[in-house]
């Protein structure tokens, strides 16, 4: 069986337009005004973010979290929490793009897959800064309108409703 051009239809949609993920590992230097002699824990709060589209193959996600260091000092006789906010921007590659997109105007999601946390936390004994590691995760998605072209089989089109549905256009 063959198609005509006629026999195709265009359909115009919202859709998954352009996608992509990203794994990052970020180092951090935390200064304590103690010199601490242990860490005692290192956890990751308050974590906020936002993704925005910077081209056609680029989004960027923005946001900021709390890093808490849990160390003692004095020989481990007393204990401290110290706080570091820290800001970052992850640009992401889109590694799936629809070159059929209508317009530029595109909503962004981005989700966490893996919520900022410390996969280690140490002591540089050269100046008694904290070192921490942070490891974080996303996929984003575009979403926009695009078209999409359908055949129809001439067949299985109701000539009676077809005509009316034509008649009632005009």
């Amino acid at each position: 069986m063959s198609y005509l051009e006629n026999d195709v239809r265009e359909i115009i949609t919202k859709a998954v337009i352009g996608k992509g993920e990203k794994e990052t590992v970020s180092k951090h230097v935390i200064k304590t005004p103690h010199k601490p002699d242990n860490i005692l824990g290192c956890w990751i709060i308050n974590h906020v973010y936002h993704a925005k589209q910077r081209n056609q193959n680029t989004v960027d996600v923005n946001g900021g979290f709390d890093i808490n260091v849990w160390y003692a000092f004095n020989d481990s006789t007393k204990t401290e929490v110290v706080t570091e906010h820290i800001n970052y921007q992850d640009p992401v590659t889109l590694s799936v793009t629809d070159r059929h997109t209508l317009n530029k105007e595109a909503e962004v999601y981005a989700k966490m897959t893996k919520q900022p946390h410390s996969i280690e936390c140490t002591i540089n004994e050269s100046d008694g800064t904290i070192q921490a590691e942070v490891e974080k995760s996303y996929l984003v998605e575009v979403i926009g309108d695009t078209k999409v072209s359908v055949r129809v089989d001439p067949a299985s089109i109701d000539d009676e409703h077809f005509h009316w549905y034509n008649q009632n256009e005009s």
